[in-house]
């Protein structure tokens, strides 16, 4: 168990870290934040625009910046962008600061769930599933390093996805006030 003071959701996109995390931020009363959102809101420029402007190197570093000072809180749910794992310096933070939720996708699950998706700049290709396999090739291996939990995906709705999550983080998440206890 790693006791810890926040819930950091990691996964490749599509996978539902944002829309579970919600589910489960209310659950455990965390202030909940999409780090992408956070960017967004911080910059006044869309992820999109950012990545046109300052290419993804860019991105990254606006990323780092905005992961760093929401983990520097304490009772917050972080949902990740799919690429916030490949920085070194932002797996050492999120598993230093976060109890790490790995929410698994298989490709055929995030085409599906992202086929009407025309935002994610990583996703503007020719051919999404050759995209999205190339990811899960590089970023899989850094999602596992991270997580305490892997949740396999499934055709689950939120609510059931949600409620399965929070069964197994029950048995495996220690927070900080239940370790002084």
């Amino acid at each position: 168990m790693n006791p810890s003071p926040n819930l950091v959701l990691v996964g490749p996109m599509g996978a539902g870290k944002s829309t579970i995390g919600r589910r489960l931020a209310e659950r455990y009363r965390l202030e909940f934040y999409d780090l992408d959102q956070e960017v967004e809101e911080r910059t006044g420029a869309t992820v999109r625009l950012i990545f046109e402007l300052e290419g993804e190197a860019g991105f990254r570093k606006r990323e780092s910046q905005v992961l760093e000072e929401l983990l520097d809180g304490d009772g917050r749910l972080v949902a990740t962008g799919g690429g916030s794992v490949l920085a070194a310096e932002n797996r050492a933070l999120i598993a230093a600061r976060g109890f790490v939720v790995f929410l698994a996708a298989t490709v055929p699950q995030q085409l599906k769930r992202l086929e009407r998706d025309r935002k994610r700049p990583l996703l503007a290709a020719p051919d999404r599933r050759a995209r999205l396999e190339t990811l899960a090739v590089e970023r899989d291996p850094l999602y596992r390093e991270v997580a305490d939990l892997i949740v396999p995906g499934e055709e689950l709705s939120v609510a059931n996805a949600a409620r399965r999550i929070a069964e197994a983080l029950d048995a495996s998440w220690l927070r900080p006030a239940e370790s002084a206890a």
